[in-house]
């Protein structure tokens, strides 16, 4: 039997599963993670994955998922909310760890790779995965192969700005990457619960917010689906309001993007980063 091992590296939990080649999960693990210790992390991620092929009987191979990406200049990890990865050789200590080959890729695509193979996005073409959490990540599938980019930065939506910024958006918060009105400064998680803190209002702000930004997503990209993953997705009044609202921001007179909820839910990250040994 062939076996996939997925890790989600997160930044408060690490989570393996292993996947057989029909993707029914066999194993599923979680620790911890680490806070701020780099070295505690590359052990836990090591000793995750002896765990379950110990519980298996047999190897696999391991795919992981991480927040931010892998540098094109040395290979290192940047962007990473999960400061103590960033500039640090994470692929190579992995492989170190584990004596053997492993694939890699930013969380978010590993997401949209979970729910474009067998979840909500299925048997569409292009799928534009989004996950809106502790920050706001996005990953772009295409044919059933996550598109990185030329700059490996391909489906970061949440470092654009707002579009058509309203006065009730102002003025524009600072964001970690050292820029203000940054999208996810608005739509992430701890935004939504700052701004419920300052008025009963905030939904209607959040959906009128979210629908101008997934517009903009559709009128560059123009995905068949959108499916939404992390905390903040499981408002159920998003699939009902956001669709209706994005109609007025997109360059068509007929929208027929779907957004819909992840069908994996918080196991799609684990999922995907299986897959990536699908997508050479």
């Amino acid at each position: 039997m062939a076996l996939r091992i997925g890790v989600d590296l997160g930044g408060t939990k690490i989570e393996a599963a292993a996947l057989d080649e029909s993707g029914v999960v066999a194993v599923r693990r979680r620790v911890a993670t680490p806070a701020g210790n780099y070295e505690e992390t590359v052990r836990a991620v090591g000793e995750l994955v002896r765990a379950i092929e110990a519980d298996l009987g047999a190897s696999a191979t391991v795919g992981v998922g991480t927040p931010g990406a892998r540098s094109l200049a040395d290979g290192r990890i940047k962007n990473a909310n999960s400061t103590c990865l960033n500039g640090m050789p994470l692929k190579e200590d992995l492989e170190r760890a584990l004596g053997r080959e492993i694939r890699m890729a930013n969380d978010a695509n590993c997401f949209a790779l979970s729910e474009a193979v067998d979840g909500a996005g299925r048997g569409a073409r292009v799928v534009f995965g989004v996950i809106l959490g502790t920050g706001v990540g996005g990953g772009i599938v295409v044919d059933r192969r996550v598109l990185t980019g030329v700059n490996a930065i391909a489906g970061e939506w949440g470092h654009n700005p707002l579009p058509s910024p309203r006065e009730e958006d102002m003025p524009p918060p600072r964001c970690y990457c050292g820029r203000s009105g940054c999208i996810e400064t608005y739509l992430s998680g701890p935004a939504l619960a700052r701004d419920e803190e300052r008025s009963p209002d905030a939904m209607r702000r959040y959906v009128l917010r979210l629908a101008r930004s997934l517009a903009g997503v559709i009128n560059i990209l123009d995905p068949e689906v959108i499916v939404l993953g992390g905390g903040v997705s499981n408002i159920g009044r998003l699939y009902a309001e956001v669709p209706p609202l994005c109609k007025e921001f997109v360059f068509s007179d007929d929208v027929r993007t779907r957004i819909v909820p992840a069908l994996h839910g918080d196991a799609s990250g684990v999922r995907g980063a299986a897959w990536l040994w699908d997508n050479p």
